[in-house]
């Protein structure tokens, strides 16, 4: 069977089409996506602006034929911190049902934890005993540990690489002082969870999703994403604190000519790091290894593991 899942995160919507059958893993089938970066569309109120809301509105109208036009069954959408934290949020959720008819579900932080995490339990297995999960978003940092499926601890903190770069830096490369104050704040609220982060134990495995992630690997070494998802791909901390100075050193446009970054990521990678740098070393991580499947592969597993405990999943290859 044929499912899609529609990701509205802070900076970019993205639309998964997966084949699913029983007993395998998902299969991506197509994929859309387009940078919207709906938390610049907030108002000085914190509202989704109108300009922010239309084109939300239009990226879901052209996802929902594209995924009619790839024979999925359903669509499963859902949006995180940008909307999560607009003061019309009740608003935009109406409009966009009103114009697309789809119901565009808010997951809490808390929720975007677990669901990675069970994404990358599936993907590493149950020989990797108990794991740390590092996703940083453009809203928000998650951290998930534990030895289930479910994790013991399931963390969300406002550290978003796109909402510390718009809130901290005024310049491009952004002015020494203001790094250094940046890189206190974050230590601070990190160093608030660290308690409950490594409530769960020490982990046998300490896993990263996200694009920040990918990127800070791929800067460091790791192998392009064309070598494909099962080439090992680590980010070492060591690596990361020698490059911090030099990131901080470069534009936007001179970031975006490392390997691995792109243009409309390039301007949030320095925030990005300073969250990496800080979590591994508050929480004791010296290696972080990249996991391909992060919070949409995380939201599809639990809608097809719903599927089968109703009765409801028919896949066959």
């Amino acid at each position: 069977m044929r499912e899609a899942v529609l990701d509205v995160g802070s900076n970019t919507a993205h639309l998964l089409v997966v084949d699913a059958y029983r007993g395998a893993a998902p299969l991506p089938a197509s994929s859309r996506k387009e940078t919207l970066r709906l938390a610049e569309h907030l108002t000085a109120g914190g509202a989704l602006a109108e300009a922010g809301v239309d084109a939300l509105i239009s990226f879901i109208g052209g996802a929902l034929t594209e995924a009619e036009n790839q024979g999925c069954e359903s669509v499963t959408a859902f949006a995180t911190s940008a909307i999560r934290e607009a003061t019309n949020t009740d608003k935009v959720l109406s409009l966009v049902r009103k114009k697309t008819g789809i119901t565009l579900t808010v997951l809490s932080g808390e929720d975007e934890a677990r669901l990675t995490f069970l994404a990358v339990r599936r993907w590493f297995g149950w020989s990797s005993g108990r794991l740390a999960v590092f996703d940083i978003g453009g809203g928000s940092l998650e951290i998930a540990a534990g030895v289930d499926e479910e994790p013991a601890v399931a963390l969300s903190v406002p550290l978003g690489a796109g909402r510390l770069t718009r809130d901290w830096f005024s310049d491009d490369p952004p002015p020494g002082k203001e790094v250094k104050a940046l890189r206190k704040h974050i230590r601070g609220e990190i160093g608030r969870l660290a308690g409950q982060a490594t409530g769960a134990g020490h982990p046998d495995r300490a896993v990263a999703t996200s694009k920040t992630f990918r990127q800070l690997a791929r800067i460091l070494g790791a192998a392009p994403s064309s070598y494909g998802n099962d080439v090992r791909r680590t980010l070492s901390h060591t690596d990361l604190i020698d490059w911090l100075p030099k990131l901080a050193k470069l534009t936007s446009a001179q970031r975006a000519t490392l390997p691995g970054v792109s243009v409309g990521r390039a301007p949030q990678l320095l925030a990005g790091a300073l969250v990496a740098d800080a979590a591994m070393d508050l929480l004791g991580v010296s290696e972080l290894e990249i996991c391909p499947w992060a919070l949409r592969e995380g939201l599809i597993l639990r809608e097809l593991d719903a599927m089968v405990a109703a009765g409801r999943f028919n896949g066959s290859p």
